[in-house]
């Protein structure tokens, strides 16, 4: 499974472009763009099981911070500034994981 397989391949270009520059990124506006929030809950499960690249059943913050290389291979990491936001925006029980049903809830939100 790859994220194409979801999601158009110019629209991940198009979000993975706008937060090109350090400290850019925000999760909302990149869900948005590349189409994450109008997806059905089941394909959000899937696509959530494609960024867990541990298949831990959670994003951790190191998967966090290579976020937009698993969109694009040549896509930057996020600072560290960036991925304790979208920790912080994800992470409703504070376990300092984000679960399929936190990342859900975050796309929808």
């Amino acid at each position: 499974m790859a994220l194409t397989d979801f999601l158009a391949a110019s629209d991940i270009t198009s979000a993975i472009n706008a937060c090109r520059a350090n400290d850019s990124f925000s999760p909302k506006k990149f869900f948005a763009m590349v189409g994450l929030s109008k997806k059905s809950p089941p394909e959000i499960e899937k696509i959530f099981m494609i960024l867990d690249q541990d298949k831990s059943g959670y994003i951790e913050q190191d998967e966090l911070q290579l976020f937009l290389q698993t969109f694009s291979a040549g896509a930057r990491a996020l600072t560290d500034k960036e991925t304790k936001v979208f920790l912080a925006a994800g992470d409703a029980d504070g376990d300092g994981m984000i679960g399929v049903d936190e990342f859900a809830a975050m796309i929808k939100g």
